[in-house]
C-alpha cells in the first residue's frame, strides 16, 4: 500500500497549498452555503413585493439561476435524486420567476413549470410553512390555520406557563413570531405587478386551510395559559403584538438581519410591512441590503442568496483540518485563522441563556454577522482551532476556556447535546400540525451534536468516559443507536453522518473499540460502503428516517465514514484502503455526485452543498489515514 500512501501525502500536500492560496486577508475562508432556490425565489418575491429595483442586477441573476436549475419535467427539486421533484420549491421558484418581469406566462419553461404544479396538486398541495406564508403575505392563499392555531398572546407567557415562546426552538422561535404578526394582521400585500396565481389551482386540490386534529392538546395548553392573562382580548392582542415587533427588533444584527438568516429575516420585513412600515423604512432598508450581502457568484452569471453565510463554521474547520495536515501553530495562515475566530467569539447573552442562566457567554456562531446566537457544532470547530496555540497565547487560553466552560454547561439533563439551546424538548409542540415541526419545533439532544461534542472533550480537553459527565453522553449515545447499528444525524446527511459522529464521539470519550455498539457501528457502515469503495446516502433517508443509498459516493461522506472506521480501527483494513483509493479519485472528478447536498436543515425542505465540504472531510480523513497507515 506504499503506492497509495504517497498518493495520500501528494494530495494533502496539494489540498494544503490550495487552501493556504484561498484564505482571505482577514484570515478567513469563504465558500459558498449553496441551500438551493427557495431563498433566491423568496428574495426576488420581497424585492418586488417592496417595490424595490435597487438590486435589480443581483435580481436578474438570482432568475436565471432558478430558470437553470429547472428539471426537465417543469419541475424544480431540492436534491438530484429527488425523483418526484418537490411541489413547495416549485411553486416558489415558478412565483419568483413570473413576479421578476423576467419571465411570462407563455415562456416554455413557464409551461412546463404550470404544468408540473397542477399534476402535483397546485397550491393546495403545497406543504412548505414558509412557502405557505410568503404566498398568504403576499394574497395568493388563505392565511394556514396551523399558524392561526398559536394565539400572538404566546409571546407574553412567561417560561413558567404549560407552553411558552421559549419551549420552541430557536430557530422556530424567529420565525415563528413574524408569522404571527402576519397572520394577525391579516398581511396579503399585492402591488400593480403582483402575479394572479388562481391558475395554480388544481382540481381536486387538498383543502389549503385545514388544521390537524391532533393539535388539540397544544391549543389546550395554549388557551390555559391565556386565561391566566389579565385584561381584555383585545388588550392582550394588541399587547402582544408590540412585544412581538420589539422581540424581532431586539435581534437584529449589525448587518440588518434577524438572527443573521435570510429566511427569517424576510418574514421580519414583511411583518414590519403588516404593522404599517413603509417599504423604504431604515430598518426594512438595512435588512435588504444585509441579504444582499448574502449573496454568494456561481458559474455562468448567476448568483445566490446564503440562508446564512459560513464563514465561522468553514475557518474553524479548515483550520483544524490544516493543523492536522501538519501545518504548525505559529503558520502564519494559523494566525490570521485563529484572530479571525477569536474576534467572533460571543460576550453577549442571548436567548440561549433563559434555559442556561448561570453560564457565560463563550460561543461561537455560524456567520460572522452572528453575535447573540451561538451553537455547540461551531463552538467546538472553534475551539479544536485554537487548541494548539493556548499554550503560548494567554488571549487564546482564555477564550479556550470560556468556550469550553459554555459547552460543558450546554449539556442536557438527559446527557445528551443540541444544537442551540438546554433541555429544549417539550414533545407536545411537535405535534403541531405544521409540516416540520416534529423536526424544527424543539432542539432536544441529537447523536450528531452529542458525538462531535465528545470527540472534541475526548480528544482536545483531556476527558473522557472517567468523568461522569461524559460517561452520560456516551450512555445517551448507545441508547439512541438504531436498530441496524447506526445513528440518525440531524445536521447532516444522515446516518452515515451521524453514525459517524458517535463512533468517533465515544472512541475519543474512551468507549472501548470492542464494545457491542461500535462493533454494530462499524459492521453497519462497512455493509454500505459501495461496490466503488466510497460511500453515498440520499437526502431521502432525511425524510424517510431510515437509511437510503444514493447510488454513488460523495466525497464529504466517504470522508465521514472512513474517519468513523478509522477510529475504531488500530492499523488500516482492506475496506479502509477501498475507500481512501475511491476519495482521492473522488477529488478529482466533478459531477452532480461531488455536489450533492450532504447539509441538512429541515427534512423535506431545506438541504445545503457546502462548498467547503469537499475539501474539508476529505482532508482530514486523509490525514487520519497517512496517521493510521505510519503507526
Amino acid at each position: 500500500m506504499n503506492g497509495l500512501l504517497q498518493h495520500t501525502e501528494s494530495e494533502i500536500e496539494r489540498l494544503t497549498a490550495e487552501l493556504l492560496q484561498q484564505q482571505q486577508p482577514d484570515g478567513s475562508w469563504r465558500f459558498c452555503f449553496d441551500n438551493g432556490t427557495t431563498i433566491d425565489a423568496f428574495f426576488i418575491i420581497l424585492l418586488r413585493s417592496l417595490e424595490n429595483d435597487k438590486y435589480e442586477p443581483l435580481l436578474r441573476r438570482l432568475h436565471d439561476r432558478i430558470v437553470r436549475r429547472q428539471r426537465q419535467d417543469g419541475g424544480w427539486s431540492l436534491y438530484e435524486d429527488e425523483e418526484a421533484g418537490n411541489l413547495s420549491s416549485s411553486v416558489d421558484a415558478y412565483y419568483a420567476l413570473l413576479y421578476s418581469g423576467y419571465s411570462s406566462h407563455d415562456d416554455g419553461h413557464m409551461r412546463l413549470g404550470r404544468r408540473f404544479i397542477t399534476a402535483g396538486g397546485g397550491l393546495g398541495g403545497v406543504t412548505s410553512v414558509l412557502s405557505k406564508t410568503i404566498l398568504a403575505a403576499t394574497g395568493q392563499r388563505p392565511w394556514p390555520k396551523s399558524i392561526n392555531l398559536i394565539p400572538p398572546p404566546l409571546v407574553l407567557f412567561p417560561p413558567s406557563f404549560p407552553v411558552s415562546l421559549y419551549d420552541f426552538s430557536s430557530y422556530a422561535r424567529i420565525h415563528l413570531v413574524p408569522m404571527l404578526v402576519m397572520a394577525e394582521r391579516k398581511l396579503a400585500l399585492r402591488t400593480e405587478t403582483t402575479p394572479d396565481l388562481s391558475h395554480l389551482l388544481a382540481h381536486n386540490a387538498p383543502a389549503m386551510n385545514d388544521a390537524d386534529a391532533q393539535a388539540h392538546d397544544i391549543a389546550a395548553n395554549m388557551q390555559a395559559g391565556l386565561s391566566r392573562l389579565i385584561g381584555r382580548p383585545a388588550l392582550i392582542r394588541e399587547t402582544a403584538i408590540k412585544r412581538a415587533e420589539q422581540f424581532m427588533l431586539d435581534r437584529i444584527e449589525v448587518d440588518g438581519t434577524l438572527y443573521s438568516y435570510a429566511s427569517c429575516t424576510i418574514l421580519m420585513i414583511f411583518a414590519l410591512l403588516a404593522l404599517g412600515y413603509e417599504s423604504d423604512h431604515p430598518v426594512i432598508a438595512k435588512a435588504v441590503a444585509g441579504m444582499a450581502a448574502m449573496r454568494c457568484e456561481l458559474h455562468g452569471d448567476t448568483s445566490t442568496i446564503q440562508n446564512s453565510p459560513s464563514a465561522i463554521w468553514d475557518t474553524a474547520l479548515l483550520s483544524h483540518a490544516l493543523q492536522e495536515a501538519r501545518l504548525p501553530p505559529d503558520h502564519e495562515a494559523i494566525v490570521r485563522s485563529s484572530g479571525f475566530l477569536l474576534r467572533l467569539q460571543h460576550r453577549t447573552r442571548g436567548d440561549w441563556s433563559v434555559r442556561n442562566p448561570n453560564a457565560e457567554p463563550g460561543g461561537w456562531g455560524f456567520s460572522e454577522s452572528n453575535t447573540i446566537h451561538p451553537d455547540v457544532d461551531d463552538t467546538t470547530a472553534a475551539l479544536r482551532a485554537i487548541h494548539s496555540s493556548c499554550d503560548s497565547s494567554a488571549r487564546n487560553r482564555e477564550a479556550w476556556n470560556r468556550g469550553l466552560a459554555w459547552v460543558l454547561s450546554m449539556q442536557n439533563k438527559d446527557g445528551g447535546w443540541g444544537a442551540f439551546e438546554k433541555n429544549n424538548d417539550k414533545q407536545l409542540l411537535t405535534l403541531l400540525p405544521i409540516d416540520g415541526a416534529k423536526a424544527a419545533a424543539i432542539d432536544p439532544s441529537i447523536p450528531d451534536l452529542t458525538g462531535r461534542t465528545l470527540e472534541y472533550l475526548g480528544r482536545y480537553a483531556g476527558l473522557d468516559i472517567r468523568h461522569s459527565f461524559i460517561r452520560r453522553g456516551a450512555e445517551w449515545l448507545i441508547r439512541h443507536q438504531e436498530k441496524d447499528g447506526s445513528w440518525y444525524g440531524r445536521w447532516g446527511i444522515c446516518y452515515i453522518y451521524g453514525t459517524w459522529a458517535a463512533l468517533t464521539g465515544m472512541r475519543a470519550a474512551g468507549v472501548p473499540a470492542g464494545h457491542d455498539s461500535i462493533a454494530r457501528g462499524t459492521e453497519w457502515l462497512l455493509r454500505i460502503q459501495n461496490e466503488d469503495g466510497g460511500w453515498g446516502e440520499s437526502c431521502s433517508s432525511d425524510a424517510r428516517r431510515r437509511y437510503v443509498p444514493l447510488g454513488g459516493s460523495t466525497p464529504s461522506q466517504t470522508a465521514w465514514a472512513l474517519e468513523a472506521l478509522m477510529a475504531c480501527r488500530e492499523q488500516p483494513t482492506q475496506a479502509i484502503h477501498r475507500g481512501v483509493a475511491r476519495l482521492i479519485a473522488l477529488l478529482r472528478e466533478h459531477d452532480w455526485k461531488t455536489i450533492y447536498p450532504t447539509g441538512a436543515g429541515l427534512p423535506g425542505h431545506f438541504y445545503a452543498h457546502y462548498e467547503s465540504y469537499a475539501v474539508i472531510w476529505p482532508l482530514l480523513a486523509l490525514c487520519r489515514y497517512r496517521n493510521l497507515a505510519m503507526l
